[in-house]
């Protein structure tokens, strides 16, 4: 073994054999703890907000990560919040899922239990370092942290703020360890077999396929948010324009902001009062030729554009959309189908069975009619937070929370029982 992977090992074993420390800790003290974290962050703002400042230095502000990376003392205030409604919520563990006496006498019961160890590879994201920390002590699994080169102060930061506090409640670091931001951490993370339980990537499309590719521990996948809003042939002009303007402008770096509008062609008339809003926001479009020829005169020209084959299926993470208009409802559908990346989609239609017939066909994670997909999170579903939105369909789908983070054994009772035949 060489000093890389045996340095690498001794880590792993250190927060494997701190998972262990957590089965110990009763709910209310691990309540505790995060409403410790929570006031220890707002107290710790100043110092957090100048490492993040280092990171923020090195990255141009036109980056699309830009905003992703960037702390405020608002989005440390939410992130408190977030810590103190996770402590608020009830813990998952030991929750009976079935219960049962089977003829023969035995008694068998299912209990929710930690995964054990949670590795998180993420990229320009600090506030998931506080997140993950949250969610895994709530749900008992102790966590390796894998964040990004970019992000490297900003987490460092969380990881010093935390630290103290996990110790006051006699717990030890390891429980939440910080590995360093280059490829060499990753790699090991990914083939910790024996050590690490489940591996989960937040981050862009690439970096999840490279962690699917070349991970020999189990991957639960956050897919990469291409996101449509179909506007149906009854959709509502007044809540049409406010749930785009929602859906694309509220914050464009993150994976539930609309990249491409779906209008029906009996609607087109009704795109320049659509797109107002996206106007007044400086929201660059990319519109196929029914579309642009609505917009033309009526929209921004620097802000319009030919749409090509490539703008459908694009994830923006920018003031950048595209419009593609269908026939109808089932060439909504198809589309979808081919370009989206099965996160959140939505309809805006006054018709019923429209409505009840996309929250069927769609195939996402999460699908809304006349809301914004900017709800889909964690916080947002009453999660307290999130890990991450899956969009598989093993284990866990859409933003997961406590539950998401837990497995389950079966306890069997008996009394003296054997199996005969």
């Amino acid at each position: 073994m060489t000093a890389t992977a045996t340095h690498y090992a001794a880590l792993f074993s250190a927060t494997q054999q701190a998972s262990y420390a957590l089965g110990a800790l009763a709910p209310a003290a691990t309540d505790a703890l995060l409403r410790e974290l929570a006031a220890t962050v707002r107290a710790e703002t100043p110092f957090l907000l100048a490492e993040n400042a280092r990171d923020l230095a090195r990255m141009p502000a036109a980056d699309p990560r830009h905003d992703r990376l960037r702390l405020t003392a608002e989005r440390l205030a939410g992130i408190a919040a977030d810590l103190e409604n996770v402590a608020a919520l009830p813990s998952p563990l030991g929750q009976t899922l079935s219960d049962e006496t089977l003829p023969n006498g035995l008694h068998l019961s299912k209990i929710r239990v930690p995964l054990g160890v949670v590795g998180i590879i993420y990229e320009a994201r600090p506030n998931v370092t506080f997140d993950s920390l949250a969610l895994c002590l709530k749900t008992g699994n102790a966590c390796l942290l894998k964040g990004g080169s970019d992000a490297a102060y900003s987490n460092a930061a969380a990881l010093a703020v935390a630290g103290p506090v996990l110790e006051r409640h006699g717990l030890p670091r390891a429980v939440a360890t910080l590995l360093p931001p280059d490829r060499a951490a990753t790699e090991a993370l990914l083939g910790a077999v024996g050590f690490v339980d489940v591996v989960i990537p937040r981050g862009s499309q690439g970096m999840i396929d490279y962690v699917r590719q070349h991970a020999k521990v189990p991957v639960i996948e956050t897919g990469a948010g291409v996101v449509h809003t179909y506007f149906d042939a009854s959709g509502d002009l007044a809540k049409g324009a406010a749930i785009i303007a929602n859906a694309k402008t509220r914050r464009v770096s993150v994976c539930n902001s609309l990249d491409c509008l779906l209008i029906h062609a009996s609607r087109l008339a009704d795109l320049p009062a659509l797109a107002a809003p996206l106007a007044a926001a400086g929201v660059e479009i990319f519109a196929d030729a029914p579309a642009l020829g609505a917009l033309a005169g009526h929209y921004p020209a620097a802000l319009l554009a030919p749409a090509n084959e490539a703008h459908f299926g694009t994830e923006f993470l920018a003031l950048r959309m595209a419009i593609k208009t269908v026939p109808d409802l089932a060439g909504a559908l198809a589309h979808i189908a081919r370009h989206g990346s099965r996160h959140s989609e939505a309809i805006i239609s006054e018709t019923p069975a429209h409505i009840d017939t996309f929250l069927q066909r769609v195939d996402a994670a999460a699908v809304y009619a006349n809301a914004s997909t900017a709800f889909t999170d964690g916080a947002q579903f009453g999660l307290g937070a999130e890990i991450g939105i899956s969009t598989q369909k093993l284990h866990a789908r859409g933003p997961m929370g406590l539950e998401e983070l837990t497995s389950y054994k079966w306890l069997v009772r008996g009394d003296g029982q054997v199996r005969l035949g």
